[in-house]
């Protein structure tokens, strides 16, 4: 760094970031667009930014009724896997971690990617086995998988309570190295820098409060901010996929419940893996701040605050200290709630529909924020070809007529293995 550059550095910092040059336009809504993109979260911002730059499409709404990446994006537990093994989840989850692996050079916004690998334990004979084989499907595919013993466990995750008399007894584990994390809110700063280049308007605190459809065809949005036109029209808004829906009398197989986490106060570094267990339900990793951040299962009643109860966070502390007794003492120092759109079959949405031009992102249950870039991937080639890509061809809405599912529901990180 030049010492020209460090003086301004400084000098910026010290204005309170009053000099500080804006990231990304914040252009009032025109009344036209060829596709409104309603949701400015990871997932709608990377489908905006895949739209301009694969398909040239760049004339392109993203409006958001709050602030970006205000909703799921910025309330989740950062973790980033492709360590699925339903046809049509595998090669999906997979091309997202292949996107991930290439995304802050793609771009030029560092997300802070960190490989530090996901482990799943498993406590009994019935957990092994689904886990070798999830194991033996992500190998064929090509995707990295580590099956650890005990012993492995215990050089990997040393302060895991492996002992046999423990609540959770181990057993053994599933890694996948090349897992991780990744910082939520830079992804959603990085997805939104990209697509302002490529001049698409991004459309803060514009609450759609309806969707326009004549004659079986969408026509664009009525907002807090004004009519937009649009040819097309796609949702992307985790939690309020169903809500969105029935703006168009569209009744969506899916549920919406509360999802927890939370974090310690700030630590030395001494967990330096993803740990998950499906048994206890909770999943734990330590931040780049040192904080212990870790979660659990949904509250299992419907709501959309983003707030919790304390008798899971209870429950969550719990397990983690029945996991690693050496943070019993730890103090918890924050909490908060994301609400997940949860489909029939734990697999997401990604479709065109019998409507012309509106099209669903939504069911992702625990699994949002790692398929951000490969979900805004497909969604960008399903609007501009109004037809699936291969990848995503398995998560049409129909799939719930025909009984097509991809029940991956003992794959969560919090789910059990059946």
């Amino acid at each position: 760094m030049t010492r020209y550059s460090i003086f301004s550095l400084a000098r910026n910092a010290l204005s309170n970031h009053q000099n500080w040059p804006k990231v990304w336009r914040s252009p009032e809504p025109k009344s036209r667009y060829e596709i409104v993109i309603i949701g400015g979260g990871g997932h709608g911002l990377a489908t905006a930014y895949y739209l301009a730059k694969n398909h040239g499409i760049k004339n392109v709404a993203v409006v958001e009724k709050g602030w970006l990446g205000g909703g799921n994006t910025g309330r989740n537990t950062t973790i980033v896997r492709s360590n699925y093994g339903q046809p049509g989840n595998t090669l999906f989850y997979e091309k997202s971690m292949q996107l991930w692996e290439g995304l802050s050079k793609d771009l030029n916004y560092n997300v802070m990617m960190s490989h530090r690998g996901v482990l799943n334990l498993a406590h009994n004979d019935a957990q092994i086995d689904a886990f070798q084989r999830r194991g033996n499907t992500m190998r064929i595919n090509n995707i990295d998988a580590e099956w650890l013993s005990l012993n492995q466990v215990q050089v990997l995750v040393p302060l895991l309570n492996c002992s046999s008399r423990t609540r959770f007894p181990v057993k053994g584990g599933l890694l996948q190295p090349r897992a991780g994390t990744a910082r939520h809110d830079a992804v959603a700063w990085g997805f939104a820098r990209g697509a302002d280049k490529y001049g698409i308007d991004i459309i803060q605190n514009c609450e759609v409060t309806g969707i326009d459809v004549h004659a079986g065809e969408v026509k664009g949005v009525q907002t807090t901010r004004g009519p937009i036109r649009a040819t097309k029209v796609a949702t992307a808004v985790a939690g309020h996929t169903a809500h969105l829906c029935e703006m168009v009398g569209m009744r969506m197989p899916l549920e919406t419940h509360v999802l927890q986490a939370m974090v310690s106060e700030p630590i030395k570094p001494c967990l330096n893996t993803v740990v998950t267990s499906g048994a206890a339900h909770v999943y734990i990793s330590q931040s780049d701040k040192g904080e212990l951040v870790f979660g659990g299962d949904l509250d299992f009643y419907p709501s959309y605050a983003q707030r919790g109860n304390f008798p899971r966070i209870e429950d969550v502390a719990q397990n983690v200290v029945s996991l690693f007794p050496a943070f019993g003492r730890l103090r918890l120092m924050r909490t908060w709630g994301g609400i997940m759109d949860m489909s029939m079959d734990g697999s997401p949405i990604i479709s065109t529909s019998h409507i012309k031009g509106f099209f669903i992102n939504g069911g992702w249950c625990y699994g949002g924020f790692k398929a951000t870039p490969g979900s805004g991937w497909v969604y960008a080639h399903t609007i501009a070809n109004d037809a699936p890509h291969e990848l995503n061809i398995k998560f049409a809405l129909n799939r719930f007529e025909s009984g097509a599912l991809i029940d991956e529901s003992g794959n969560g990180a919090t789910a059990k293995a059946h």
